[in-house]
């Protein structure tokens, strides 16, 4: 994985971060929060209503609506925080890495594999303090798991199993209602409906191909199933989730990805799907089959009722034994087996927080724990989990030259066509 030092730099007489929020709405208005310790210089937001919001956290702040704008304007900061919409994260990421500014960007960290090989690279050219919006990865029992796998507690590795309950996505009216999905679409909406009041919808669309405004769209996060805006619960969800064994078992880059689920359809993605992935051998680390599961689908191990029965969970198999874990808890099976064991003592430090992390990192050059070195290649592990699910293929990778050398026409799903005006460069 890429490993990125950080340039430290803090304008502000007051040794305080002068930051740019890009995105102040939902998860954005979140982050600002976070970091409203530091100097909020600049908002960002299609929305007036979010801007509005914002600015009484930030009222010295510098307004805009196209975050374009706010870079060819605005010089003087240090930071940016990128919370748009998944498929304009690159575009708003992108120059705040060539200007050498440090970034926080929301998960995922791009819209594709093509673009997050984009956005690894010029942060590790950059050498920014980076950190991706995956905060679980900061609590403490991420930590802890982390350590008994690597640790050896059960094993060696060699069969990993992630699912998560949502069920977000195409499906019947009668599954949205059952799985509380927050709107139903099975298809693109043929009428036009008005554009909320100060929402611009041609800049909410940026680089994504012109579509009539339809109000399955927005707010978010319904747009997060719509493949020109989002990646569905693969990419979203996955960065919380897969994060896990990601870390504990040194994951990079897959040599097999193949999905399953329902048929593809062209502009949303599916509610319920499973993607498996093969990793070679990682050092002294044994070759390991991870799979993943969305909504109705869910490993067989547990479908058997041979598990507890969480809804939402990541469980490692091990030679000598099996963890079950979610974001608070961990459990190590059979548990009569572990009755009297006792964890090792605590080996990775816990985090500050996962935004006063990358504060820190940005001030002092201290590391942080998703720099992008590490969540782009998590990212682009989970877009390829969509890749082989919209192309029906078992792919085999080829990162270092990022084909698919068996499957070449499903290369065509790594990337995607932008709209007249928009070039990532």
């Amino acid at each position: 994985m890429f490993g990125f030092p950080a340039i430290i730099s803090t304008r502000s007489p007051n040794g305080k971060l002068n930051i740019a929020v890009i995105g102040a709405g939902g998860r954005g208005r979140s982050n600002m929060r976070r970091v409203s310790s530091e100097n909020i210089i600049a908002l960002c937001d299609v929305n007036d209503a979010a801007l509005a919001a914002a600015k009484e956290t930030a009222p010295g702040a510098k307004i805009f609506k196209d975050f374009r704008k706010l870079y060819d304007e605005v010089k003087d900061m240090d930071a940016v925080v990128v919370s748009t919409a998944e498929h304009t994260h690159s575009f708003a990421t992108l120059p705040a890495l060539k200007m050498g500014k440090h970034v926080y960007c929301e998960k995922p960290l791009t819209h594709n594999v093509l673009e997050t090989r984009i956005i690894t690279e010029a942060a590790e050219k950059a050498g920014v303090a980076t950190q991706m919006g995956t905060q679980i990865h900061s609590d403490e029992n991420y930590r802890r798991v982390v350590e008994l796998i690597q640790g050896g507690a059960i094993g060696a590795v060699r069969e990993t199993h992630v699912w998560v309950s949502r069920a977000w996505g195409r499906q019947s009216k009668a599954d949205a209602e059952a799985n509380k999905d927050i709107v139903y679409c099975e298809e693109r909406p043929t009428e036009e409906t008005p554009v909320p009041k100060g929402v611009d919808w041609d800049l909410f669309l940026g680089p994504a191909l012109h579509r009539p405004f339809n109000e399955v769209y927005l707010p978010g996060p319904k747009w997060y199933r719509w493949w020109d805006f989002g990646s569905g619960t693969m990419s979203d969800l996955g960065s919380h989730w897969i994060d896990l064994p990601f870390w504990a078992l040194n994951l990079d880059a897959p040599k097999v990805i193949e999905a399953s689920g329902p048929k593809p359809h062209p502009e949303l993605a599916p509610a319920s799907m499973s993607a498996r992935y093969e990793y070679g051998a990682r050092g002294d680390m044994a070759p390991v089959e991870l799979t993943w599961y969305q909504g109705a689908m869910k490993p067989k191990i547990f479908t058997d009722g041979k598990i507890p029965q969480w809804n939402s969970a990541c469980l490692f198999i091990g030679d000598d034994g099996m963890l079950l874990a979610d974001y608070r808890k961990y459990v190590l099976l059979p548990e009569e087996k572990f009755v009297g064991f006792t964890p090792p003592a605590p080996t990775i430090p816990n985090s500050p927080g996962h935004h006063e992390e990358w504060l820190q990192a940005c001030k002092t050059g201290s590391p942080t724990t998703c720099h992008f070195g590490y969540s782009g290649p998590l990212t682009e592990a989970n877009h390829l989990g969509n890749v082989a699910f919209k192309s029906g293929k078992r792919l085999e990778w080829d990162s270092r030259n990022m084909r698919i050398p068996n499957a070449p026409e499903a290369e065509k799903f790594l990337g995607r066509e932008y709209r007249e005006g928009w070039k990532l460069e």
